[in-house]
């Protein structure tokens, strides 16, 4: 998926060995990563991060954006599967913004997702069934369909979970989706400006209207162009599949003295 790195403002030519020689030159070791193979994270500023990782040296390289910020969700976990192709890598799903007590399926502010961790050493072997962990999640799009301002676009799916203002979103499963992906319809809440400084690129950080806090969310300026979408400002409905990758920002025991010592 390196069409995800548009998101963070490297053009559709990017020169990816060139990116993966730049990350292992000048980047550092990527928290809760290997110990096995390698894994760099090259920050970009403001919480961007450029990303290069594999698992042994005859494996290729992925490279991928991340977004690190301090806003936290609260999910309850349904599932957990780890990754054969991505051993620190975890996919998790469950119920975000759950009550404090009581059924999540009761509660109107809570609502589905899956994402992928990218932490998987924080994990514990087992985990009890609906768990609440904290997480730090940031969502780049792997297709946007429509940027506007009609409610209708709200209201096209009869079989969703709503929010109280009309927007859903909802996790995909099926066997051809990439795994932590979801689909969701919301109104952009705000946005802010960030700058690529390897390519000068603007970099707009959409938060999108959910319970409790916005989602975090990127997009590619490149196929917002391509398709001839709409810029989305605020107030604006976005509709669209995005990837949500992140991290553990709380809810389990400290990993040292399962693993004997921290990594990263």
């Amino acid at each position: 998926m390196d069409f995800l790195l548009e998101c963070i403002g490297f053009p559709p030519d990017h020169d990816l060995p060139r990116m993966v020689e730049l990350a292992r030159r000048s980047g550092e070791r990527a928290p809760w990563r290997g110990p096995d193979g390698e894994h760099f994270r090259l920050p970009l500023g403001a919480g961007l991060e450029l990303r290069a990782d594999r698992d042994t040296e005859s494996a290729p390289w992925s490279v991928y954006p991340y977004f690190h910020h301090e806003q936290r969700t609260r999910l309850a976990v349904q599932t957990v599967e780890r990754l054969p192709d991505s051993r620190y890598d975890l996919l998790v799903s469950g119920w975000a913004n759950p009550p404090v007590s009581g059924d999540p399926t009761a509660s109107r502010e809570a609502f589905c997702l899956t994402a992928v961790l990218t932490d998987a050493r924080r994990f514990p072997r087992e985990l009890v069934r609906g768990h609440v962990l904290a997480v730090s999640l940031a969502g780049f799009a792997i297709d946007v369909e429509s940027v506007g301002d009609d409610p209708r676009e709200l209201e096209r799916d009869a079989e969703v979970r709503r929010f109280s203002d009309g927007g859903w979103i909802r996790p995909l499963g099926g066997e051809d989706d990439p795994g932590g992906c979801i689909e969701l319809a919301l109104r952009v809440e705000h946005t802010r400006r960030l700058f690529n400084p390897l390519t000068g690129a603007e970099v707009s950080v959409l938060g999108l209207t959910t319970p409790e806090r916005p989602l975090v969310v990127f997009t590619s300026p490149w196929q917002l162009e391509q398709c001839a979408l709409e810029r989305p400002l605020p107030g604006k409905i976005v509709r669209g599949v995005f990837l949500l990758t992140g991290r553990i920002a709380g809810g389990l025991p400290s990993a040292t003295d399962r693993l004997g010592a921290t990594f990263g």
